[in-house]
């Protein structure tokens, strides 16, 4: 998951190939939430790994239930043994939620009918999200909640419950605000089921159907089997209980898919693909979600699908503009929004006034992203209506803020295909952590553009300039990929060392073979991997130096290591230090920088770092070879160490390497159509 202060995407231009998706963020907290509250060990597979499912488990375990292992693992199942639909006497706790509404809304109701003594905290966020229509009914049943702050919204506090009062008559809940009200009611009141019936009315219309058929259909599976009379009155049975059901998948999220499947029905599809295949999620899904295929369809997709797989291309283009109520299908309908940017006309999503109370106000966090991209927008207090850019020319660059919203990064991410051919800057892209941490990396890995459009910073200079250290911090701070050209031959060395080979010319090619075939990563703490190996120390020894000059010699390993160093220009772009990046490696780099440093500070910093890693160092030995390295660096028939003429050149002899960093990323913002001074 990428974790800097912004994401830069690159112009994209198509798509192709096949990306699975993470389980389902709603059905995976029901599934937490129910397995808790039964009786037994339920065995959970593919059980989302997200912010929302963290805070939840965190929660569960506080109230006694066991874990087992203490964290998801992927690919692995978890083992949620639960309380038997009974706290402990005298159970008390602070639970910190987050701005997970799955979680809080669900578990404020099953611990108000449990009793105990709690506080349900969140994030700023979750105090503004409305919760007073489910108090309400859970009050009427003889639930003790108090507010902690404001009246309607968390934080709250739960105390021990009075049922004496209840006199049987149909618990009410309002329908028309939020689904997880009436979820969270289902959840929680089998609970008190065991001696007689309880009904549940929903005054109001019911907004959100499928994820009410989502958690019927839950309970069910954990024996709880609720009498639906037309959406409007449920009956939990007398003698409900919850029983494990042993194990249980949890299928991939739908509304995940969404970003996918609009992703396939815009982007023409990369040579030799298809389009984009989704894996996970198939037409018999019990979300309601997946029926944002219709809608793709509506507007042009091509959409094939299976049990569990979905295979979507371009159709019509430019797709075509629709009048939706997205009723039912309240998140993914958000996808639809940045869908219309490409769409021959004017589309009106509906019926959508729930995205008030989500995570952010998504009316308005819509209209006003959508709106610096070139749309035109009007919002109303339940409806969007989007007019695209009349032409590729009334595009613009734009840095889209997310509200701390997950769907808000996801779903402009497609922006990034537009027509102008202008990057797009996701802020915050961490809070696709809520549901889908690996989002970006799932879309880089079935996007692609030509290579002179993915950002390459190029920066050189002289052996222990602090390049190194200085690339490093700005590819973490950009979240782009880093290549430490310098540590290549020695690489090289290594590998072919270990293969048995002899560092002579007679298996340069061999070598050349090798070295091409090895998988390379360098990470932003400076370390080196081969093949998930760390090899950081192995490749800086004196013997690691000389296999590096024998193999540096040889044509063949030369050309292999450039064809290399290009392949690690790879979305959404690359930070690479070296002697020659700028000169000879990516000589059309949009920023080049110089970075030198004088012989003595160079010798300094290099004996620090030699015995911080507990390598021998003589300063004398160190200055020797610096000089000498140079003037063999600078005189070589190859590729000699020189500035590319359009490098900025940056003493670092005296300054620190946070004020050098800093210098890259002011020279690299200026670059961008939305640094503050392009935005005006």
């Amino acid at each position: 998951m990428y974790r800097t202060a912004f994401l830069d995407l690159p112009a994209l231009a198509t798509a192709g190939g096949t990306v699975s998706l993470p389980g389902s963020k709603s059905i995976s907290n029901r599934v937490l939430l129910l397995a808790a509250l039964s009786q037994g060990t339920t065995t959970i597979q593919d059980l989302l790994d997200s912010d929302d499912t963290r805070v939840m488990l965190a929660g569960l375990k506080q109230l006694g239930c066991t874990i087992t292992p203490d964290a998801v693992t992927p690919g692995q199942p978890i083992a949620v043994t639960g309380i038997g639909g009974r706290l402990p006497a005298g159970t008390a706790a602070t639970l910190f939620l987050g701005n997970a509404g799955t979680a809080m809304r669900p578990l404020t109701a099953a611990l108000a009918v449990l009793g105990g003594n709690f506080e349900m905290t969140g994030v700023p966020r979750m105090y503004e999200r409305p919760i007073g229509d489910l108090v309400d009914a859970l009050r009427q049943l003889g639930c003790q909640i108090d507010y902690l702050k404001d009246a309607g919204f968390p934080p709250l506090k739960i105390g021990q419950p009075d049922f004496s009062a209840w006199s049987d008559a149909p618990i009410q809940v309002r329908g028309d605000v939020s689904s997880q009200f009436l979820t969270a009611l289902l959840m929680a009141l089998p609970l008190q089921a065991a001696d007689k019936a309880i009904t549940i009315e929903v005054v109001g219309e019911l907004i959100s159907k499928p994820y009410i058929h989502i958690t019927l259909e839950l309970l069910a599976r954990f024996g709880i089997q609720v009498h639906n009379e037309n959406w409007q009155r449920f009956v939990i049975p007398a003698g409900s209980r919850y029983q494990s059901p042993g194990a249980i998948h949890v299928e991939a999220d739908a509304s995940s898919a969404s970003y996918f499947i609009a992703l396939g029905a815009l982007a023409a599809a990369t040579p030799g693909q298809t389009g984009v295949r989704i894996l996970g999620v198939g037409k018999d899904s019990i979300q309601g979600d997946i029926r944002f295929v219709e809608a793709a369809q509506a507007m042009g997709a091509q959409v094939e699908s299976g049990p569990n797989w979905l295979q979507v291309g371009r159709g019509t283009w430019p797709l075509k503009a629709i009048d939706l109520d997205c009723n039912h299908i309240p998140d993914a309908a958000m996808t639809l929004g940045v869908m219309a940017l490409y769409a021959d006309g004017t589309t009106t999503l509906r019926n959508i006034a729930s995205w008030r109370v989500k995570e952010t106000d998504r009316i308005a966090a819509m209209a006003c992203e959508l709106r610096k991209l070139g749309a035109t927008v009007e919002e109303g207090a339940d409806y969007i209506r989007i007019t695209p850019p009349a032409s590729a020319t009334g595009w613009k660059a734009a840095s889209i803020h997310t509200y701390d919203d997950h769907r808000v990064a996801m779903c402009f991410a497609l922006a990034a295909f537009n027509p102008a051919g202008l990057p797009v800057r996701i802020e915050d892209p961490q809070c696709v952590g809520k549901t889908f941490p690996d989002f970006f990396e799932s879309l880089f890995a079935v996007c692609d553009t030509p290579a002179q459009q993915i950002p390459v910073i190029c920066i050189d200079g002289p052996s222990g300039s602090g390049k190194g250290t200085v690339a490093a911090q700005v590819a973490e701070r950009l979240g782009y990929r880093l290549l430490d050209s310098g540590a290549l031959y020695r690489i090289t060395g290594l590998v072919a060392t270990r293969a048995g080979m002899a560092l002579e010319a007679t298996n340069a090619e061999r070598i050349a073979a090798l070295i091409a075939a090895q998988q390379l990563e360098f990470t932003s703490d400076q370390r080196v991997l081969v093949n998930g190996e760390d090899v950081s120390l192995a490749i800086r020894t004196e013997e690691a130096g000389m296999n590096a000059s024998k193999v540096s010699a040889f044509p063949a390993v030369r050309s292999a290591l450039v064809g290399v160093q290009h392949a690690f220009r790879a979305l959404p772009g690359l930070v690479a230090d070296g002697r020659d990046m700028g000169t000879v490696i990516f000589p059309h780099a949009p920023l080049k920088v110089y970075l030198t440093a004088s012989v003595q500070c160079r010798a300094e910093r290099r004996y620090k770092q030699l015995i911080s890693k507990g390598l021998p160092a003589n300063m004398q030995a160190l200055f020797a070879d610096l000089e000498a390295r140079d003037a063999r660096d600078m005189h070589r028939a190859a590729a000699p160490l020189k500035p590319a003429e359009d490098a900025l050149q940056l003493d670092n002899s005296t300054g620190t390497a946070e004020e050098a960093v800093q210098q890259v990323m002011d020279w690299w913002a200026a670059r961008q159509p939305f640094a503050p001074a392009a935005q005006g």
